[in-house]
């Protein structure tokens, strides 16, 4: 079954009649039981990881448990649009603690940030090279399999060049997952931590009943912003939404720790549901080849980000979370449970994707050139 169970799904959305008709549907599928005991058994892992004290233990607690048993074979049956909506719950936290200061240092980043960020695709086209040696890969498999943007588009311009789709998707997971994995640890043991409130810290003050008005207007940032080239809209939106609110001072929202918490459940979930064991064990050298590079990876964005600290003065952890190649949420994440300041962390991947985004197809007929390569006989 692929993860989120989407034929379940499909056929429980597609029921006849109203709420009762589709509640019954998927009672009688066992859709519902499976969405219980999938959540239930996250909900016991992170609690768990709070008692033996390693990082964001609300999410990495569901993502190694879901994660070792999606290797073992069961998947879990994800709530539709769950990571969506945990996104948008988190953006508008985050975005209602920034500054109007802060966000004017950052400002004054952006040089750097631009610098980081051409560092770290060229980090990235590296790892291409050697990622065609280990895995035995084609260069345009290897390119896109490399490139710091989204799995399903890397996957499908892979594909319209001739590329392996599926292999691109298990160096991409691979990579995700391990800098998920690693990244909060390293920065943990290694950082800062700084003076920020924790995102999932008591507040004093504040409405708890501003809540639900809050979070439909970060559900209604990330719609208008999906149609727009700008990352992840799900988090940005609600982002901006949450500075928005928090700069005019229309209303100040309590936000309860509890939904911190299942958000990040939520998304904990998810990351362990992208282990696909059955595409690794189709694809073992792929799968050995995509783990050195995910340390490659890591590596480089640890070695720019001393190099970063030493520069601009920013703390370590800010610079590593920055340009680590991952998902900005689960990074956004790091830096607020080390009560670091996410503003430069949030800037360093929205210019990363951007650039990313609309230079990929000029690094990627560079790559080509520079080995010799054409896309007639690329292998």
């Amino acid at each position: 079954m692929a993860p989120g169970g989407p034929d379940d799904a499909a056929k429980t959305k597609a029921a006849p009649g109203g709420w009762r008709q589709r509640l019954h549907a998927a009672v009688a599928s066992g859709l519902l039981w499976r969405l219980v005991r999938t959540y239930a058994i996250a909900a016991v892992a992170g609690a768990a990881a709070t008692q033996i004290n390693i990082p964001l233990p609300w999410m990495l607690g569901p993502f190694f448990v879901w994660a070792a048993i999606a290797l073992i074979g069961p998947r879990p049956q994800l709530l539709p649009m769950g990571r969506e909506l945990a996104q948008v719950a988190i953006g508008v936290v985050v975005g209602m603690r920034f500054t109007l200061p802060i966000l004017l240092a950052t400002a004054g980043l952006l040089p750097a940030i631009f610098l980081g960020t051409v560092y770290m695709i060229v980090v990235t086209t590296l790892a291409a090279a050697l990622l065609a040696w280990l895995a035995r890969l084609d260069h345009v498999t290897a390119f896109f399999a490399t490139a710091a943007g989204g799995v399903a588009d890397m996957a499908a311009v892979a594909k319209t060049y001739g590329g392996q789709s599926q292999a691109v998707a298990v160096v991409h997971a691979l990579r995700y997952s391990l800098v998920v994995a690693i990244v909060p640890f390293a920065v943990f043991f290694f950082g800062t931590h700084g003076e920020a409130l924790d995102i999932i810290a008591e507040e004093t003050g504040g409405s708890i009943l501003l809540v639900p008005v809050a979070l439909a207007l970060g559900y209604l940032g990330a719609r208008a912003l999906k149609p727009t080239p700008l990352p992840n809209p799900w988090l940005v939106g609600p982002i901006f939404v949450g500075v928005a609110l928090g700069l005019s001072g229309v209303f100040d929202v309590y936000f309860p720790p509890i939904i911190v918490i299942v958000a990040q459940i939520a998304l904990g979930t998810w990351l362990g549901a992208q282990i696909n064991r059955a595409q690794m064990t189709a694809l073992p050298r792929v799968t050995a080849a995509g783990m050195v590079i995910a340390g490659f990876m890591i590596a480089g964005a640890a070695l720019g980000a001393v190099v970063t600290a030493q520069a601009t003065g920013l703390p370590f952890a800010i610079a590593f979370l920055g340009l680590a190649p991952a998902s900005i949420t689960e990074m956004v994440l790091t830096a607020k449970a080390m009560n670091l300041e996410a503003e430069a962390v949030i800037a360093f991947h929205i210019l990363r994707i951007a650039l990313v985004s609309s230079t990929v197809l000029i690094v990627f007929k560079l790559y080509l050139k520079l080995r010799g390569a054409s896309l007639g006989s690329s292998s």
